[in-house]
């Protein structure tokens, strides 16, 4: 496959590579893990969500995006509230979050396990609220989250296959594992039924890997600016689009994600003749009606260098530039499974553009600014 010999050839991008072209095997490793481990799952949910008031996903940078696209799956599941907090606003704001009369679960989203906010929102919570229980899913079995936690009454932990533990700087698999497992987990008691979803997932994300000449040919245009739009559980992978093309472009390429209603409402003024515009189009036929109206205004007011739509039986292929069409042989994906493929071409599209401006994207930050594990925190206690 062409992309193999382009992490070959390229030294620097060899484990970035890897860890994007394996994931549609993973995530496959990911639903037979969740599948052996159902009957410890269900009973944990079991015994928690009893009493439980709300649920917090909570992750730092990509782990909590994640949150974003996967409330509804909870939310619908156990039918409480489902907030999607970041740990860097709970660590520094535990009062606004978490409320001690009240009872919670926390889900943990964390690649290492090892970032200080982490550790931290997880005690501030078994501090701050009248009774806390913790699901966690990780990549990685050493990490201080998963020691901290693993023989602990009221927590779970839930380690990703290996692979998914991601040696790059910029998460790639971590992500999509991450929330595969998330959503899987959240619907344990149809898991098996949901074998055949994931194997549609995957072939899905063979064919984006398959149009890698094709995103190669597109992240050689000439942009310094690039906007994701995605709604509903599409815009959380609308944010981490953004960011992994600001990541691996080491801030060279400006990035900015909206949905697609909300980007008429002033950020839509940022989209120039250096503008790449990227949309995640939902496959719910209510919510793509206003994604497919903002496409065809595109053409009429604002001029990028070019639109690009990734999404399923695509039906915008006149208003815009390229497109990644992922048409079905069966029943569509539910949109959440469906949001785990959409980020595959992006981070492509990341990875390419790394490359084509001379950047290293297994760790493209020049100056050292960011790094695989946060470091320099410190946890203060009130």
């Amino acid at each position: 496959m062409w992309i193999k010999e382009l992490g070959n050839n390229h030294i620097n991008a060899i484990n970035t590579t890897k860890e994007i072209i394996h994931q549609p095997q993973l995530w496959q490793k990911i639903w037979r893990k969740v599948f052996d481990e159902r009957e410890q799952i269900t009973a944990f949910f079991n015994k928690v969500t009893k009493d439980c008031d709300s649920i917090v996903l909570t992750g730092a940078g990509t782990s909590a995006y994640i949150g974003i696209s996967a409330q509804r799956s909870f939310r619908k599941k156990f039918g409480i509230i489902a907030e999607p907090i970041s740990t860097t606003h709970i660590v520094s704001h535990p009062q606004d979050f978490l409320i001690p009369s009240k009872s919670l679960l926390m889900i943990s989203f964390a690649r290492s396990g090892n970032s200080p906010e982490s550790c931290a929102a997880v005690n501030l919570a078994n501090e701050n609220s009248r009774n806390a229980n913790h699901f966690i899913i990780t990549c990685n079995p050493n990490g201080q989250l998963n020691k901290d936690n693993q023989s602990k009454d009221n927590a779970f932990v839930f380690v990703l296959p290996e692979e998914a533990n991601d040696k790059s700087l910029a998460m790639t698999s971590s992500f999509t594992g991450m929330m595969l497992a998330s959503i899987l987990i959240s619907r344990i008691d149809e898991i098996e039924t949901l074998e055949e979803p994931v194997n549609q997932l995957a072939t899905y994300g063979n064919y984006c890997l398959e149009q890698a000449e094709y995103l190669w040919d597109i992240a050689k245009k000439d942009f310094n600016r690039a906007i994701f739009l995605g709604s509903g559980p599409l815009y959380g992978i609308a944010k981490e689009s953004q960011l992994k093309m600001q990541e691996l472009s080491d801030g060279l390429v400006i990035c900015k994600h909206d949905s697609f209603l909300g980007l008429r409402h002033g950020p839509k003024a940022v989209i120039d003749e250096n503008t790449l515009v990227v949309h995640h189009m939902s496959n719910d036929p209510h919510a793509n009606k206003y994604a497919i109206d903002l496409v065809k205004s595109m053409r009429e007011s604002s001029k990028p260098i070019g639109q690009l739509s990734i999404g399923e039986n695509l039906n915008c292929e006149e208003y815009v530039d390229w497109t990644i069409n992922l048409t079905p042989d069966g029943s569509p994906l539910d949109e959440d499974l469906f949001s785990v493929v959409s980020v595959l071409p992006t981070q492509l599209l990341a990875l390419f553009k790394s490359i084509q401006l001379g950047l290293s994207p297994d760790n493209p930050s020049r100056n050292g600014a960011i790094s695989r594990v946060v470091k320099g925190v410190s946890i203060y206690h009130t």
